[in-house]
C-alpha cells in the first residue's frame, strides 16, 4: 500500500514555505512529508541488492530537509526542481563514500594464520617485508665497504648462506626455506646462520 501523500498544489507549497521561512516547523515538517513520494522517486535510480531501501530514502531524505530548509521561492522555481538536485546529491554523496569505504583495508584486519594457527594481519605482512628490505639494503649500499673482509670475516658455509639469501657472487636470491632445501639443512638453521654472519659484516661496518 502507498502510503505517501500527493504533492501540494502551487498555492499550498507556498504558503507552507513562508510559514517555514518565519520559524514555523509544523510547516516545515508538511513541506518534506508531501515530498517523500519524491525522494522514493530517485532513490529507485540506486537500487542494488546490496543497498537497503529504507537507508536510500533515509539518505534521501536528508537531502530533501535540506532543499526545504535553503529553498529560495522568490525565484520563481517549484520546491520539487530544487529539492531533486539536493536529494540526488545527498545520495551520490553517499554512495562515493560506500565505494572508498570499500577500497579501504584495514592493516590490522585478520587476513590468515600462520603455520602455527595464530592470525596474521596485513600489518604483519608489511612489518616483515619492511625488515627484509631494510637488511638487503643496508648490505648492499656496504657491500662495497665490506667486501674486501667478505672471505677473512665469514667461513664457508656463511659466505654460502649469505650469497644465496642476498643474491651475490653471482647467484639468485632466495628465500630461508629456499637456501634450506638447497643445502639440505633446516631453515631455523639457515636463520641462526645468516644473523650470524650478518653481525660479523655489519661489525666491519662500525
Amino acid at each position: 500500500m502507498n502510503t505517501f501523500k500527493q504533492p501540494l498544489s502551487k498555492d499550498e507549497e507556498n504558503h507552507y514555505l513562508k510559514l517555514a521561512k518565519e520559524g514555523d516547523i509544523n510547516a516545515r515538517n508538511k513541506l518534506v512529508e508531501y515530498n517523500l513520494r519524491l525522494v522514493a522517486h530517485i532513490a529507485k535510480k540506486y537500487f542494488a541488492p546490496n543497498r537497503n531501501t529504507d537507508d536510500l530514502i533515509s539518505i534521501g531524505t536528508i537531502g530533501l530537509i535540506k532543499a526545504v530548509d535553503s529553498f529560495d521561492n522568490s525565484k520563481g522555481n517549484r520546491l520539487a526542481t530544487y529539492a531533486s538536485r539536493c536529494i540526488e546529491n545527498e545520495l551520490l554523496m553517499r554512495l562515493r563514500q560506500e565505494r572508498k569505504e570499500a577500497r579501504e583495508v584495514s592493516i590490522y584486519e585478520p587476513i590468515g594464520t600462520d603455520k602455527e594457527g595464530n592470525e596474521i594481519s596485513l600489518l604483519d605482512i608489511i612489518s616483515c617485508d619492511e625488515e627484509s628490505m631494510i637488511s638487503n639494503l643496508i648490505l648492499q649500499e656496504n657491500l662495497g665497504l665490506i667486501s674486501s673482509h667478505f672471505n677473512k670475516l665469514l667461513d664457508k658455509k656463511e659466505q654460502q648462506v649469505i650469497a644465496l639469501r642476498y643474491g651475490l657472487c653471482g647467484y639468485q636470491e632466495l628465500t630461508q626455506r629456499e637456501v634450506a632445501k638447497l643445502l639440505n639443512i633446516s631453515r631455523s638453521y639457515v636463520s641462526r646462520i645468516e644473523k650470524k654472519a650478518l653481525l660479523k659484516l655489519r661489525s666491519a661496518l662500525i
